[in-house]
């Protein structure tokens, strides 16, 4: 599952940054993450960054161990993991080990920014809801890494019924981010509610036009520039509703646009490898 990660390297790098430097430095620590953000963002060859992050995920765990209550850090572990296993994992078990670790540094994350989030795992639904609906606005950035890394585990753990009865305690926490921000990471989040709501097929209680108009809208907040809305759509709404017409069109328009975008290179590169392949598996799907 494609991550909006534009901010979430700028925002990881800089973070574990921090920690190693102090002072004046610190200002030369943020220019050096926002250029390597940049760079890993801006590049165009996926293997190259496949293999350059794992060493990165090391650091962030060390990090981590040295400050176990930092919110900032912890959000960062959680993007990061979650960003990894998605995308890059090897196989299906690294895929839910890489994300089982970025929704537990997402719940330590908010844990650690609001002690009330503590508690969350142990509540009815009907409560959590309830706090989440108090959370203050400031701890945006926690709610959406501890959401981000749970939706990751849980598609890439999609066969097992008992994560997907937690798809609505994700929904809400999604939701919730929402209310507070709808444009948050320029239409990531829409994507997300996108894809939560095609996880399941409406007779087990997916919403497809819920998750079409998710989509639609994350295409309109991203400016058409992040073309992996268009992969998960066609992925996602497309093959689950057997609309052929728009799973091609969509696929067609991925791999005619530019692939060059400031902040959205790298995942255009891989959408455009998805789309080719969702492509040429059409005839065989519908």
């Amino acid at each position: 599952m494609r991550r909006s990660a534009c901010r979430t390297l700028r925002f990881a790098l800089i973070v574990t940054a921090g920690p190693l430097l102090s002072g004046c430095a610190s200002i030369i620590g943020s220019i050096a993450a926002d250029t390597l953000s940049a760079s890993i963002l801006n590049q165009s060859d996926p293997r190259l960054v496949g293999s350059g992050v794992p060493a990165y995920l090391l650091l962030v765990d060390g990090l981590i161990s040295q400050s176990p209550e930092n919110p900032d850090l912890l959000a960062a572990g959680a993007q990061l993991f979650a960003l990894y296993g998605s995308r890059f994992a090897e196989d299906a078990e690294h895929a839910a080990e890489l994300t089982r670790k970025g929704r537990d540094y997402g719940a330590r994350a908010v844990c650690a920014a609001d002690r009330s989030a503590c508690a969350w795992a142990d509540l009815p639904y009907d409560a959590f809801v309830s706090q989440l609906s108090e959370f203050n606005n400031k701890n945006i950035d926690y709610l959406y890494a501890y959401a981000v890394g749970w939706l990751s585990y849980l598609d890439a753990t999609s066969e097992d019924w008992s994560a997907v009865a937690e798809l609505p305690w994700v929904e809400a926490s999604l939701e919730r981010v929402l209310v507070m921000d709808e444009t948050h990471e320029q239409g990531a989040l829409h994507t997300y509610l996108g894809i939560l709501n095609s996880l399941r097929p409406p007779a087990l209680g997916g919403q497809p036009e819920v998750a079409k108009a998710h989509f639609e809208r994350a295409i309109e907040l991203s400016g058409g520039r992040d073309l992996s809305i268009k992969v998960e759509y066609a992925r996602r709404y497309a093959r689950m509703m057997f609309e052929q017409d728009l799973h091609d069109r969509l696929l067609r328009e991925v791999l005619a646009a530019p692939t060059v975008s400031q902040g959205f290179t790298l995942f255009n590169s891989l959408a455009k490898q998805d789309a080719q392949e969702l492509l040429a598996s059409s005839g065989q799907y519908f």
